[in-house]
């Protein structure tokens, strides 16, 4: 089975990078592929690159609309979508060529996995690797840890109806989608590769949040997945419990071995 990947490209303002996103896009590897690029009402002239990019190859597709937020055309573009993964790429980042090829087939290995996710490399204001790590249920609870940039199986996401539209302010769609399809049962494969290119940026939409912005999401996300919270909770108050048996019974243990070799 060869899957058709549908990567999901949402553009606000972002005349001055799509080029090299769009390129990234053309020079995988994996060639069974379409991808969205969306124009979220920008100002720019982010529209002309795009239809150039349409025309040299009727893989990419070209749509506009009014704007309204990342989480609102990210579902858009779900929608529109053809095939059965999706690749959210922000119009600011680069795919890695062999990420797409490595790892697509995986999903006809387990129909349990919704997501695949790999490392990153930072370019722009800062560089270096991104190691993001195996995946932890606790630690994804805290905060988000993985970007929207993975592989995702398009069922899970219409499963758990896709991309919150409503946070606060946006910047955390990706956190509220993984804690909905962890609620979902559905596995996450973490690969330790280097799976895409992260732009940092002064500018950037996360840069401009402020403490009273994050505690806004963080409430909104927390209130909506309070049943996830509290279970999670639950399941940490019997493993610690489990524990303290484990090492009461290793301390009492300890203790009768030395009172009987003292008899």
């Amino acid at each position: 089975m060869n899957p058709l990947l549908s990567i999901i490209i949402p553009c606000y303002k972002s005349a001055s990078t799509l080029e090299e996103t769009l390129l990234s896009v053309a020079e995988q590897a994996y060639q069974n592929w379409e991808a969205l690029i969306i124009n979220d009402g920008s100002p720019d002239h982010l529209e002309e690159i795009a239809l150039k990019w349409v025309e040299k190859d009727h893989r990419f597709k070209y749509y506009k609309k009014s704007n309204s937020g990342l989480g609102s055309t990210r579902n858009f573009g779900v929608k529109k979508a053809k095939g059965s993964i999706i690749l959210p790429l922000d119009s600011d980042n680069k795919i890695r060529p062999s990420f797409v090829e490595d790892n697509i087939f995986k999903f006809n290995e387990n129909p349990k996995l919704g997501v695949v996710y790999g490392n990153a490399h930072y370019f722009g204001e800062k560089t270096g690797e991104w190691y993001v790590g195996p995946f932890d249920k606790y630690r994804m609870l805290k905060h988000n840890y993985i970007d929207a940039c993975a592989l995702i199986r398009k069922s899970t996401l219409e499963e758990v109806n896709i991309f919150e539209e409503n946070l606060p302010y946006q910047g955390h769609e990706d956190w509220d989608l993984w804690l909905k399809i962890i609620d979902a049962d559905y596995d996450f494969l973490f690969t330790d590769e280097i799976g895409f290119d992260y732009r940092v940026s002064n500018d950037s939409m996360i840069k401009s949040f402020d403490d009273s912005m994050l505690n806004a999401n963080i409430e909104f996300i927390k209130k909506k997945h309070y049943k996830l919270y509290a279970n999670a909770m639950a399941e940490l108050f019997v493993q610690n419990k489990k524990l303290r048996k484990d090492l009461n019974d290793t301390i009492v243990n300890k203790i009768k071995r030395k009172l009987k070799k003292k008899l």
